[in-house]
């Protein structure tokens, strides 16, 4: 493979400049030369096989297959022009870990059709477009009934407030008393309940630089203030992820709100003294949030050893008001995605008995 001219002291390979652009995509793309060598692997190839470039370029592509004839039957279907089964489903090897099952579309790079292209999407990675695409419109719908039922709720409840205080002064027992308290406490209640729903959209936004680690110390510390016995809260920190730009104290709130739910849901393993939550931070390129593409991005993992989310609440945990204890207001996780959300970034979750994780992506470049 020849090399063109350095560039600022780098010398890179005629393909490597042929198919620079190829690194923006989201999408895998794998380059195989007439030989049937791999001529060529963009960013998201390399972050999807977890192999260097280098170490990609001038294989066997029949080595990235679990099944080394499924490029045969590949190729085979390029060169027939049968446009129905160029696109396969298919597992690709991975260093260390289980093949990972990929969509690959083939087509031919030249007209003779020695060269092929393979465009490379995990399955995994289509399921998660659409729960995200499905997430926001969800929770715009929420954001906005929300909005609507504090509002609705509001007037009428300073009235109710404001009669139930008029109404003590004219009474002159203390028995009868105590009804006119319970009615100003509830109110202040259904207040504090409004005023959390509406937080997220009265407070102007802070937008500064942070770091994604300061934000975890933080809610680290006020976690084991909160639940000093028998919770193990472990740090997972790659130091490498660069700071971002958002609202941190967005972040420390809406980070907050999802460990404390999962050290709620922890109480009978804090009385064993096995319960544990993990923190972890890494470095994530090029991946899609909220519909835009994301060169790098930090991903924030808050991993429990708890029950797990109930199946009955899957889909909706992040509902208002939906939550799976009986003192809860189910309205932490709402409020969390809300902040995640107008930070650019995105959270889903996987959950089984014994672990637990919820993942934020925020946009770094």
């Amino acid at each position: 493979m020849s090399a063109v001219p350095a560039f600022r002291g780098v010398t890179v390979t005629r393909s490597e400049a042929e198919y620079a652009g190829l690194d923006v995509l989201a999408t895998g793309v794998v380059v195989v030369e007439a030989d049937g060598a791999v001529g060529y692997a963009n960013q998201a190839a390399e972050v999807l096989l977890e192999t260097s470039r280098r170490h990609l370029i001038g294989q066997p592509v029949q080595r990235l297959f679990a099944d080394e004839h499924q490029f045969e039957r590949l190729k085979q279907s390029v060169a027939a022009g049968d446009v129905g089964q160029l696109r396969h489903i298919v597992e690709l090897r991975r260093p260390l870990r289980e093949p990972v099952v990929v969509q690959v579309l083939a087509s031919g790079l030249d007209t003779e059709g020695d060269r092929l292209v393979l465009e490379i999407l995990e399955i995994e990675q289509q399921l998660r477009h659409s729960r995200e695409d499905r997430q926001l419109g969800l929770s715009e719908a929420n954001r906005q009934l929300l909005r609507n039922l504090a509002h609705e709720i509001r007037n009428p409840l300073g009235g109710i407030r404001g009669a139930a205080q008029l109404l003590e002064r004219e009474l002159a027992l203390g028995e009868q008393r105590e009804f006119t308290r319970v009615i100003i406490d509830e109110s202040d209640r259904l207040q504090s309940l409004v005023d959390r729903l509406l937080a997220p959209h009265r407070a102007p936004r802070v937008v500064a630089d942070y770091s994604v680690h300061e934000v975890c110390e933080r809610v680290r510390a006020v976690i084991l203030a909160e639940f000093p016995r028998g919770l193990e809260v472990q740090r997972d920190y790659d130091a490498s992820v660069p700071s971002g730009r958002g609202d941190k104290e967005q972040l420390i709130q809406a980070v907050l709100n999802i460990v404390r739910n999962a050290a709620q849901a922890l109480a009978g393993r804090m009385a064993d003294g096995d319960a544990q939550i993990v923190l972890r931070t890494r470095v994530a390129r090029h991946v899609t949030i909220a519909r835009r593409h994301a060169r790098l991005a930090a991903e924030l993992t808050v991993i429990d050893n708890g029950p797990g989310v109930p199946d009955e609440l899957m889909d909706r945990i992040f509902f208002p008001l939906v939550s799976g204890r009986e003192d809860g207001t189910g309205l932490g996780l709402t409020l969390a995605q809300a902040l995640i959300l107008a930070n650019d970034g995105s959270i889903e979750f996987d959950s089984k008995p014994g672990r637990t994780a919820f993942r934020i992506l925020l946009p770094l470049v």
